[in-house]
């Protein structure tokens, strides 16, 4: 694949977030680089002049994600548990498991929601989201926008 420019836009909706390109299998992150990276998100997504009034993150990988930025916007976190990697390490990619519901600690979800996970791979797990949370909230919904850390 070709390195991606560092200032890009999710595949899914045009928000503009912070790109890592990986040309390896593994990439090792400190934790401290790991919160670097979210807080250059949370800049990208300030500057891109969206308001939205919940997050939701794809759990397990967008889970940090969601939970950093949901307190540095002071917005409710809401969380949809999926799984689509499985074997040894949880390297293998295979069938793309949602839970049946959200988490959540408000009656209702957002009108505009900031969907984030951690890496977008092939974008399937984002779109099977996307068509989830139309199907069960979509009366809720205006407006998704998405925001990962990495593009695979």
């Amino acid at each position: 694949p070709t390195p991606l420019p560092g200032n890009s836009s999710c595949l899914c909706c045009s928000l503009p977030f912070y790109l890592f390109f990986l040309a390896m299998s593994d990439l090792y992150v400190s934790w401290s680089d790991y919160h670097r990276n979210i807080e250059q998100l949370a800049v990208k997504i300030y500057q891109s002049n969206w308001q939205f009034n919940q997050i939701l993150c794809l759990a397990k990988g967008g889970l940090r994600v969601g939970d950093i930025l949901a307190r540095i916007y002071d917005l409710p976190l809401a969380i949809l548990s999926t799984s689509s990697y499985g074997g040894v390490n949880n390297q293998v990619r295979g069938s793309i498991t949602i839970s049946r519901d959200l988490t959540m600690t408000t009656a209702n979800l957002g009108s505009h929601i900031l969907l984030v996970d951690d890496l977008v791979d092939s974008g399937v797990t984002l779109k099977k989201a996307l068509t989830w949370l139309d199907r069960k909230y979509g009366f809720y919904v205006e407006e998704v926008r998405t925001a990962v850390l990495w593009y695979k």
